[in-house]
């Protein structure tokens, strides 16, 4: 929701939209790489969600900051297997991602990068 959240585009009054279209976003953002790349969410969306190079996760206990616990429980295998770069905007996130060895990218600079990627 971070980078949903990173530009007030009305994106509150359709939270599954919003996922669904960030989704397509990433994936086709990810089609012009090789890394691994997951999205990761609050929850199990309602709807299913269709990606054909991104992975689509979501947090396995609900709550508030759901998704950045989730994160960072798995952030120790992501790293045992690669570089990880974690995309937040969230101060606590960031700081242990960081600690935990993580790269971090700020949620803003990285919608801009999948806006210029998709008007490729």
């Amino acid at each position: 929701m971070n980078v949903i959240g990173s530009r007030p585009d009305g994106w509150w009054r359709d939270r599954a939209r919003a996922i669904e279209r960030l989704v397509g976003q990433v994936d086709r953002w990810a089609e012009h790489g090789e890394e691994r790349v997951t999205v990761m969410l609050e929850r199990e969306p309602r709807q299913e969600l269709r990606a054909g190079r991104a992975e689509i996760a979501w947090a396995r206990v609900g709550g508030a900051d759901a998704a950045d616990r989730e994160i960072l429980a798995r952030l120790p295998d992501w790293l045992a297997e690669d570089e990880v770069v974690v995309v937040t905007s969230d101060r606590a996130l960031r700081t242990q991602a960081l600690a935990a060895g993580a790269e971090v990218v700020p949620s803003s600079p990285f919608r801009a990068e999948l806006d210029a990627a998709g008007s490729e």
